[in-house]
């Protein structure tokens, strides 16, 4: 005897539910509009990827702050000069010292030169990027950018280096283009350490994942004696 639809089945009786097919929306042109795996940008074989530039809040505020408060005493004897009054004695002193010097005075040179070299390091400030200390990844999204830090890449060689057996203590310090590794064995023969580290740390290395692959160079050395 079959149930007319609709009706709620009994209690203690399980119900099957029907299956709902979800497909994505096509478009007019019958393709499939459902997501693919992302594909690797044009870097992610491996390229290399421009440094981070730093915003340089710190110059460029004292910079700005310099200028604010030339600007803001230049402007005040102005006005003052245009109210009648005398100016300031600074800068009545400064136009009759620059008047009266020659150009090949010591003073002037001095100046020239501070000048000078105020505005060759804000120059190399604009055109270098800073941020020493972020080390730029592979990137394999065009629109991801990642950096791992120096003391971090560091850290997580220094620690492959400490599963050697043989090792007693290690120092790393990575830079751009070598890691430089000290380690400290107290036991087994220091070419097999050295062998060993340089496996460990070629794959270390190349796990970490960034844009230029340091080269690791190790060294490897007895503890010192006590006393």
């Amino acid at each position: 005897m079959s149930e007319p639809e609709g009706t709620p089945p009994p209690e203690g009786t399980t119900q099957r539910l029907p299956v709902v097919d979800r497909q994505e929306p096509e478009n007019g042109d019958g393709t499939d509009r459902s997501e693919s795996p992302a594909t690797p940008g044009p870097e992610g074989g491996g390229g290399r990827v421009g440094r981070f530039w730093s915003a340089r809040r710190v110059p460029a505020g004292i910079v700005a702050l310099l200028l604010l408060g030339l600007a803001g005493l230049f402007l005040y004897d102005i006005v003052s000069v245009r109210a009648g009054r005398p100016g300031m004695g600074w800068r009545r002193e400064l136009a009759r010292q620059l008047a009266e010097r020659p150009l090949d005075d010591t003073w002037v040179l001095v100046g020239a030169g501070v000048a000078g070299l105020l505005g060759l390091w804000l120059l190399i400030l604009a055109v270098t990027p800073g941020l020493r200390d972020v080390l730029p990844m592979r990137r394999t999204h065009t629109d991801v950018r990642a950096g791992l830090h120096r003391d971090a890449a560091a850290t997580a060689l220094r620690d492959r280096a400490m599963e050697v057996a043989g090792v007693q203590s290690a120092r790393v310090r990575v830079r751009r283009r070598r890691a430089d590794v000290r380690a400290v064995a107290h036991f087994r023969e220091l070419d097999d350490v050295r062998t060993d580290l340089d496996a460990v740390l070629a794959d270390a290395v190349r796990g970490l994942g960034l844009s230029r692959t340091p080269s690791p160079s190790v060294r490897v050395r007895r503890p010192g004696r006590k006393g």
